[in-house]
C-alpha cells in the first residue's frame, strides 16, 4: 500500500506538468523521497500520464 507521499507526489506532478522545468524538479524531488517499490508505481504511472501528455515524454526518459 503507498504512502501518502506518493499520492502527494502524483498531484505534485500533475500540477507541474503545465511547465516542463517544474515538473523535472518536482520529478527530482520524487527520486529523494521515494521508497524503491514507489518508484517503480510511479514509473508506471508516468508511463500512463505522459502518453495523454507527449510533451512531458522527453523528460520523464531523458531524467
Amino acid at each position: 500500500m503507498p504512502r501518502m507521499i506518493y499520492d502527494y507526489t502524483k498531484s505534485r506532478l500533475e500540477r507541474a506538468s503545465t511547465d516542463p522545468a517544474r515538473f523535472v524538479r518536482k520529478l527530482k524531488n520524487a527520486e529523494k523521497v521515494l521508497l524503491p517499490y514507489e518508484l517503480e508505481m510511479l514509473k508506471k504511472w508516468l508511463d500512463y500520464y505522459t502518453s495523454q501528455k507527449p510533451e512531458l515524454k522527453d523528460f520523464v526518459f531523458a531524467h
